[in-house]
């Protein structure tokens, strides 16, 4: 059997954990199991499994100080930032615990005039979850907690670098969920590949490639499947902005976590001279601490592993050799772990693939529009589409770009990151295939519709 270990990034030497890399033939028999305990599962009354994620929340709630030392330790997130997670988490499972109880269907005028003729919610049955690490807990919960409230099994496949917190949440669920209902399948590709073969539904997400990869494995099957893939967000700032104002929020969007977020942002595109709120940009940056995620005060911590550091550096060097100016960054952080310095770059020469490519580290670049036109162009032209921020005081400017831009999420005078999980949540072009994640529009994808017509 082999065997995955997930490492500290901030402290390689660090095993946090050692797991099996679950062969098919298992995860084909944690899927029979699944199927079995998802007929009793979804016959429970609506308030029986409303009850069961309230308890599910209960339980995340006790163990905050536990799980924000296991996500500080196992994916290097900030211990302010792993502590909202944490509170996140219990959010989410509490709001879709209320929504198992709204109402499931509609009543449409029947034909002959006396038919009861409605519509029910019924769930797949087994759905299969594949998570990134980067959102540990909040991740596997907005997508596990809806499909166990309509009823549903899950089989949940976390990252191998968020192994230990993925096995942690089921430990702290193995109480009040029975047997079946939701299993944790560690592993690397193939594992994932078999649990689409043997759910009736999968919800992915990560990288574009293994997204697209999921995608059409289960459209060769059939089956329900929704896939988000990472972005790389621009931040239009207009003239009238608070400059001040948009430049701490950039620099926190940019390199926040190490700017390991899909809504993180990679571009900033300044209406005008972009020199003075480059400047800006920068200095925000350099304010950033850099450190230790278990210390409080750290908000740039390391990366996953070291291979997109080096790929981070590499880009960096090539655009600096192409005549990019580096304009914070160029000091990198001492210590053991997987540090990379927030950078910002300002003259990337077109072509460049850090205009274009999501590099899923702490580096933004800076870009010059001569009008908000231009500028909508400008961030238009990447084949992701998932989030966009304006900054401006121009009310009409704001709802002017907001139909202008390819993406699916817009944010005026806000950071490019944090979604409210009650909303929808999804992108456009290559950032997302399917429905929407989150909020009412998760029921639409983990159940589907049976018209009834009721004659007397």
């Amino acid at each position: 059997m082999t065997t995955i270990e997930s490492l500290s990034p901030q402290l390689p030497s660090d095993v946090v954990v050692r797991v099996p890399d679950t062969a098919p033939d298992k995860v084909a028999a944690a899927a029979d199991v699944a199927r079995e305990s998802a007929t009793g599962w979804a016959r429970q009354p609506a308030h029986a499994r409303a009850a069961a994620l309230h308890a599910c929340a209960e339980a995340v709630l006790a163990a905050t100080a536990e799980l924000t030392d296991l996500v500080v330790r196992e994916v290097g997130k900030p211990r302010a930032e792993a502590g909202a997670e944490i509170g996140r988490g219990v959010a989410i499972l509490r709001y879709f615990a209320q929504q198992a109880l709204h109402p499931e269907g509609e009543v449409y005028p029947p034909a002959d005039g006396v038919s009861l003729l409605h519509t029910r919610r019924r769930p797949h049955g087994v759905v299969g979850l594949i998570t990134p690490w980067n959102f540990p807990v909040a991740i596997p919960l907005w997508k596990a907690a809806p499909a166990l409230a309509f009823g549903n099994t899950v089989l949940l496949k976390p990252a191998p670098q968020s192994s230990a917190v993925a096995l942690r949440l089921a430990e702290l669920f193995a109480g009040t969920l029975p047997n079946g209902v939701l299993t944790v399948l560690t592993g690397l590709g193939g594992t994932g590949e078999a649990i689409v073969d043997s759910a009736d539904a999968v919800s992915f997400t990560g990288s574009v490639a293994a997204g697209q990869a999921v995608a059409r494995r289960a459209v060769t099957r059939g089956i329900p499947v929704q896939c988000e893939m990472g972005g790389q967000n621009a931040a239009i700032v207009l003239p009238d902005a608070d400059q001040q104002a948009a430049a701490t929020a950039i620099a926190a969007a940019a390199m926040g976590y190490a700017g390991q977020k899909c809504t993180a942002t990679s571009r900033v595109i300044v209406v005008g001279d972009p020199a003075p709120f480059a400047e800006r940009l920068a200095a925000a940056v350099e304010a950033l601490p850099v450190g230790d995620p278990a210390d409080p005060s750290t908000v740039v911590g390391p990366l996953i592993e070291s291979r997109p550091r080096e790929a981070i550096r590499t880009a960096v060097q090539r655009a600096g050799a192409g005549g990019a100016k580096v304009l914070t960054g160029a000091r990198q952080p001492d210590g053991d772990g997987w540090f990379q310095a927030p950078t910002v770059l300002a003259n990337v020469p077109a072509g460049d693939d850090l205009l274009t490519e999501e590099y899923f580290g702490p580096v933004c670049v800076v870009l010059p529009a001569e009008s908000a036109e231009a500028a909508a162009r400008t961030a238009n032209n990447v084949r992701h589409g998932l989030v966009a921020a304006v900054y401006t005081q121009n009310l009409g400017a704001a709802l002017t770009l907001t139909d202008r831009l390819d993406v699916g999420m817009v944010k005026v005078n806000a950071p490019t990151t944090g979604v409210d999980f009650h909303a929808p949540f999804g992108g456009e072009k290559e950032s997302s295939y399917g429905p929407r994640e989150q909020g009412t529009a998760a029921r639409d994808f983990y159940t589907r519709t049976v018209t009834v017509t009721l004659t007397p």
